[in-house]
C-alpha cells in the first residue's frame, strides 16, 4: 500500500507485488523501494491482464509466462443475495427454513449463511439454483418482502 511505501522500514522484503498500480510514478518508486533497504536486493512484480493499458511512467517490462496453468472447474456452489438482514430481524434459521421448507432443498444443499445489516448471502448447491430462485424470489420472511438473486 502507499502507507507502507513511506516511512515504515521492514527489513528483508524480497518481493513487491503490484496487483493495482498507483496513479503517480513517485508512489510506484516508493513502493518498489521497500525491496532495496539497507543494501539488500529485491524484485517488483506487476500483475496485469493481457494487453492492459499501462501508465506512462511504467518502464518496459519483462513478461513472464506462468507454467502449468489449469482451468478451474466451476464451483458446485453458488451464492445468492437476499434483500433483508439483521435490521429486519432475519436470522440464519429463517433463511435455512426459507430454502429447506419453501424451496424444497435438502439441508445439505444449503451452505454458509451470512447475515449483514440490510442484506443476506447464502450459498446453495448450484444444481438447485433455478428452483431456489423461482420459489424464494418475491416472497416474505418475517413480514418482510424479499428479493433473491444470484450474487
Amino acid at each position: 500500500t502507499d502507507l507502507a511505501a513511506r516511512g515504515i522500514d521492514v527489513p528483508e522484503i524480497k518481493f513487491i507485488i503490484h496487483y493495482e498500480l498507483p496513479h503517480r510514478e513517485q508512489e510506484f518508486t516508493h513502493r518498489n523501494g521497500r525491496t532495496a533497504r539497507m543494501n539488500s536486493e529485491g524484485t517488483a512484480y506487476v500483475l496485469t491482464r493481457k494487453n492492459a493499458d499501462m501508465p506512462e511512467y511504467m518502464p518496459e517490462l519483462e513478461i513472464a509466462q506462468l507454467a502449468g496453468g489449469k482451468e478451474l472447474k466451476p464451483s458446485e456452489w453458488c451464492t445468492l443475495f437476499i434483500t433483508g438482514g439483521k435490521k429486519d430481524k432475519i436470522s440464519k434459521g429463517d433463511i435455512a427454513g426459507l430454502f429447506i421448507k419453501q424451496a424444497g432443498l435438502e439441508p445439505y444443499e444449503v451452505g454458509h449463511i451470512e447475515i449483514k445489516l440490510d442484506c443476506t448471502f447464502v450459498s446453495i448447491h448450484r444444481s438447485q439454483l433455478t428452483v431456489a430462485l423461482s420459489k424464494t424470489n418475491n416472497t416474505r420472511v418475517k413480514k418482510k418482502k424479499i428479493r433473491v438473486s444470484e450474487a
